[in-house]
């Protein structure tokens, strides 16, 4: 399984919203690394409750900034958010007790993928205006 990192072209150079995106990532890999490991859901249910936790911080502090700055393109990131928070609710699931499936395992990855894409795009527009407010 691959390691998900907080690399150069993700670092939006905010250091709140950059620290919280690499404890997010470690959160994210500690889940997949159980999952790899061929654990059964109540095993990885610790890591499962941290990641979603942590998202719903993150993601509140985000939004957070977002006000209190009057960034414009909030309306749309809290909506991103939003469903982004209820789609991981619902693949996480759904994971059996027996632990997950490869399907499982793909939706989870390609949910965290689009989390990836939601990084390098928004936050970097939202730390690009927050540092220039």
């Amino acid at each position: 399984f691959m390691k998900y990192e907080l690399t150069r072209d993700l670092e939006t150079g905010n250091a709140i919203i950059d620290g919280e995106h690499r404890e997010l990532f470690r959160a994210v890999s500690q889940l997949m690394d159980s999952c790899s490991k061929g654990q059964g859901r109540a095993s990885m249910e610790p890591a499962i409750q941290f990641l979603l936790g942590y998202v719903e911080k993150h993601f509140s502090h985000e939004e957070r900034l977002q006000q209190n700055s009057r960034y414009p393109g909030y309306t749309a990131h809290k909506t991103f958010h939003t469903g982004y928070r209820k789609t991981l609710g619902e693949i996480v699931s759904q994971i059996p007790a027996t632990g997950p499936s490869v399907m499982d395992l793909s939706r989870l990855n390609q949910h965290i993928a689009v989390l990836i894409n939601h990084i390098r795009i928004e936050d970097k527009k939202l730390s690009a205006f927050l540092n220039q407010a």
